[in-house]
């Protein structure tokens, strides 16, 4: 357990120490957020640096490279899966960057580049992994399905994190709350230290990415980190057979999702509107609630259900 504490504090410390330089690179080249014109209350942050992601990424596996133990292959995967995205997103911020509008990649571009990696992964999880998914002690064996079922997963999961990044802190708050739970469900389930390494080794680069990213931001995560950030968040899922559980201590990923999809089905259908605006977190800021209070519900109740889960998986293992 020792190492899980230590881990996490070094991604805090690495964290902080290359938010600056990275900060101010961004800064010196102009790598700017362009903010929508329709988020009024969002209009005074244009201009604010983005691509922060790389704070995070690079923080986590300068910190694991510390810590991991035997069998390196699936960890180096895991890792290469969050680069991966990282890329991917970070091909959609420079685009909008260079042409100075908020689109960057086309979504079926996006949605071909997510379910690619999410193929390969998908594969090698198959034929090396398993084609089972648990739950609470419960297995279930989905065959081949689970090469489909992953690459929907993947594509769910980072679009999801990708959605939730609206707010200061917002997407790290919640992902960085998420990570110590699920790393303390691998701990405890005994799924592999590595992966608990690397959870606790994100968790504490969040925090550390925080104290830049939080109201009023300095830096964005952008695409570049928000897509690394759902891919690693799918990818530990995956490989430790609990994508069942994601969406428990993850509801407001899945929540803030619905609440998009909802929006654009009902408005293409109607020209009427669910919420004032979408995603979730949008609707509450039209609602006349601070982007702080927000984070902040958001980020206890994230607690409240990885607190719930990890009671119910300290009953499977005969702790309580």
């Amino acid at each position: 357990m020792l190492k899980f504490f230590l881990v996490f504090i070094l991604g805090i410390l690495l964290s902080i120490f290359l938010g600056f330089p990275i900060l101010k690179l961004c800064k010196k080249f102009h790598l700017s957020q362009t903010i929508l014109h329709y988020v009024d209350k969002h209009s005074g942050k244009s201009g604010t640096p983005t691509m922060g992601g790389w704070i995070f990424i690079l923080s986590t596996i300068f910190s694991c490279i510390f810590f991991l133990t035997e069998d390196y292959l699936f960890s180096i995967l895991l890792l290469l899966t969050m680069l991966g995205y990282g890329l991917l997103g970070f091909l959609d911020d420079f685009i909008k960057i260079k042409y100075h509008k908020n689109e960057g990649l086309k979504p079926y571009q996006k949605i071909i580049g997510q379910g690619g990696l999410a193929l390969v992964i998908s594969l090698f999880a198959y034929f090396k992994i398993g084609s089972e998914l648990t739950f609470f002690g419960l297995s279930l064996d989905l065959g081949i399905f689970i090469v489909p079922f992953i690459i929907i997963f993947y594509v769910a999961v980072t679009n999801a994190v990708n959605l939730t990044d609206g707010l200061d802190g917002l997407a790290s708050g919640v992902s960085a709350t998420y990570l110590i739970f699920f790393g303390a469900i691998i701990a405890v389930m005994s799924l592999g230290d590595n992966y608990a390494v690397i959870s606790f080794a994100l968790a504490g680069a969040l925090i550390g990415f925080i104290l830049f990213n939080c109201f009023p931001a300095k830096i964005f995560m952008g695409d570049t980190g928000s897509l690394a950030l759902g891919g690693l968040i799918a990818s530990l899922a995956v490989f430790t057979k609990l994508e069942l559980i994601m969406p428990i201590i993850g509801i407001l990923f899945v929540l803030t999702a619905l609440s998009d999809v909802l929006q654009v089905g009902y408005y293409k259908k109607t020209h009427k509107r669910i919420f004032k605006m979408a995603p979730l977190h949008h609707h509450f800021e039209k609602s006349g609630v601070h982007e702080n209070r927000i984070v902040a519900v958001y980020i206890v109740i994230t607690m409240v259900c990885g607190i719930a889960t990890l009671l119910g998986y300290f009953a499977v293992a005969g702790v309580v």
